[in-house]
């Protein structure tokens, strides 16, 4: 309806900037809302169909909680919503794909976010014994009803149809969950007193024992041409790294920014060669910022490369498609930088 609306505006003829840049925001924003929608129901099918295949591994559960949060932070400060996280100082670890298991916490997030009032709070606890992993995200929110609490993680169910539930979606990220839960050997619950308000999911995964250190490999990074480079990850810290790696190795001239706005203005000025980009900017994601890199002329040929957490087929497809020319998981290693400088495309003659 929002689209349809916007489009009808936009059909007026005549009209001002500010009124295109409106519309234009309300379609962006609904277009982005469709593709999670149609992600999720995606998913969905794939594991109906047991076609979603865990790439596991024992990981500390540190860092799937960091990333379940920066995902979803920005929907709970839009709430103006207070998130505490509580976890052992020792690492907790597990046997899981870190992509989906990341898309789990994110999902328990976003729905305590969804289903909570402004200025709610939301708390994350982690813990462990030898045998089990348990996380509980727990909420101020509506709570859920009794006749309800059995059938929240079916397909299609929401815990509340009413009219000011603007937010609702389609009910499918908790049936997701439960799925992806389920596919690592684990269960999932809720319990909700809706007369105290709130609701707590807990998730239980089977334990795992750290894994060993890995052997340090000796790194014996090759002399390539020096370029110019440009960074662009909303992350400060993971910027500054990255060019301290192209700076120590090679000697590159290398620039950063950490927002879309800023990055389209540095990457005409600088004229960089090779532009690292992630994708997970809020704002403006790595696939608009690529777009509009490649739409201009001096641009159409530089050799670009998604720096993103995810590292699917699907995930590697979809970055193709919107104009990079390589894709590379956090964090690179130093083989893996190499490899961009020494990629052919890159040292074309001229």
């Amino acid at each position: 309806a929002p689209i349809h609306s916007a489009l009808t505006l936009l059909g007026q003829g005549d009209v001002d900037d500010e009124t295109f840049r409106v519309a234009r925001g309300v379609m962006q924003e609904q277009i982005e809302h469709m593709v999670r929608l149609v992600d999720d129901l995606l998913d969905v099918s794939r594991i109906m169909q047991g076609k979603i295949e865990l790439r596991r591994e024992v990981s500390d559960l540190a860092q799937v909680i960091a990333r379940a949060i920066e995902a979803s932070q920005p929907t709970i400060d839009a709430h103006q919503q207070t998130l505490s996280v509580t976890m052992p100082s020792r690492p907790i670890y597990a046997d899981v794909d870190k992509v989906r298991l990341t898309q789990v916490v994110t999902n328990l997030l976003n729905n305590a976010a969804k289903y909570s009032e402004p200025g709610g709070r939301i708390c994350l606890e982690l813990e462990s014994d030898e045998k089990a992993v348990v996380l509980r995200v727990r909420d101020t929110g509506i709570g859920i009803a009794p006749d309800m609490l059995p059938h929240i993680f079916d397909l299609f169910t929401q815990a509340d149809r009413s009219l000011d539930r603007a937010e609702g979606g389609l009910g499918v990220g908790l049936s997701l969950v439960r799925r992806l839960v389920e596919m690592h050997g684990g269960d999932v619950s809720a319990v909700s007193d809706p007369q105290k308000k709130g609701s707590q999911f807990t998730v239980r995964l089977p334990a795992a024992v750290a894994p060993p250190p890995p052997a340090p490999a000796a790194v014996a990074p090759v002399s390539v041409p020096s370029r110019r480079v440009l960074i662009v990850d909303d992350q400060v810290g993971q910027a500054q790294i990255l060019a301290k790696l192209l700076t120590r190795f090679w000697q590159h001239d290398v620039v950063t920014a950490n927002d879309g706005p800023l990055a389209l203005e540095v990457a005409e000025q600088h004229r960089p060669e090779v532009i690292f980009l992630d994708i997970g900017i809020p704002g403006m994601s790595g696939y608009e910022i690529v777009r509009k890199l490649r739409a201009m002329s001096q641009f159409v040929e530089t050799f670009i490369v998604a720096l993103t957490g995810y590292g699917h087929d699907e995930d590697r497809l979809r970055s193709k498609e919107a104009g990079f020319d390589l894709h590379l998981v956090k964090p690179p290693s130093v083989a893996m930088l190499q490899e961009v400088f020494l990629n052919p495309k890159l040292n074309q003659p001229a």
